[in-house]
């Protein structure tokens, strides 16, 4: 009977994020469907303009979502029943710049985006730009995991490792994201104080795989 041994191996990397993602959500509404339309238009000019003077070029804003629908809100009319009227069209964008980590531009496009009449709210993500390379040092890792533990339990139990039989790994996404979040509120975003130098957190990931061999 061949004697087989199976080990799971993790990977775990940790990486300096280099590569800054601002998401930009825009929201526009009117009556009439062609002033919402306007309004929203409007919005990425000004936020194309910030941009713009912050070094990049407008086309470096991309929108990531786009959606429009109609507004109602309730009343009661004259018998207190409640009742729902039109109220008018909702634009909803959302937008996002990514550059290089560079915290010193981050605040020049924070502060241009301040001094424009877009507003939007803000949220800021650092990541990784390859994320491929990542991933390639975690299968890496936890096939070197996975290895040293099965030689460690085979000279434990007297034997030697042999050939490799099997590998079993799933794909799952994997969420590239310094545990760092910046959010904006609008109220605070339209203050004219610069913010302060960031230096986001580490991004920690791990993955895992099964591996089996047999033993000599």
């Amino acid at each position: 009977m061949e004697r087989k041994i199976t080990v799971k191996g993790t990977g775990n990397v940790s990486s300096r994020p280099d590569l800054i993602v601002i998401h930009m959500d825009l929201v526009s509404k009117a009556p009439r469907y062609e002033d919402t339309m306007t309004e929203a238009a409007s919005a990425v000019s000004h936020l194309q303009k910030a941009i713009t003077r912050a070094g990049f070029d407008k086309t470096d804003l991309k929108t990531s979502d786009f959606s429009i629908d109609t507004e109602y809100e309730s009343y009661r009319d004259r018998d207190e029943n409640y009742r729902s009227r039109f109220v008018g069209y909702v634009c909803k964008q959302k937008t996002k710049l990514e550059f290089a980590l560079d915290t010193s531009k981050l605040s020049d496009v924070i502060e241009q985006i301040s001094q424009s009449r877009a507003n939007p709210k803000l949220s800021i993500r650092f990541t990784m730009k390859d994320p491929n390379a990542i991933e390639d040092q975690l299968l890496v890792s936890a096939a070197e995991n996975a290895k040293k533990r099965a030689e460690l339990l085979a000279k434990g139990a007297g034997a030697e490792l042999g050939d490799l039989l099997q590998i079993d790994y799933t794909w799952g996404e994997i969420h590239l994201f310094s545990p760092t979040n910046v959010l904006y509120s609008q109220d605070v975003v339209y203050s004219e104080s610069r913010m302060p130098e960031l230096e986001p957190d580490d991004i920690d990931v791990s993955d895992s795989a099964t591996f089996v061999w047999n033993l000599k």
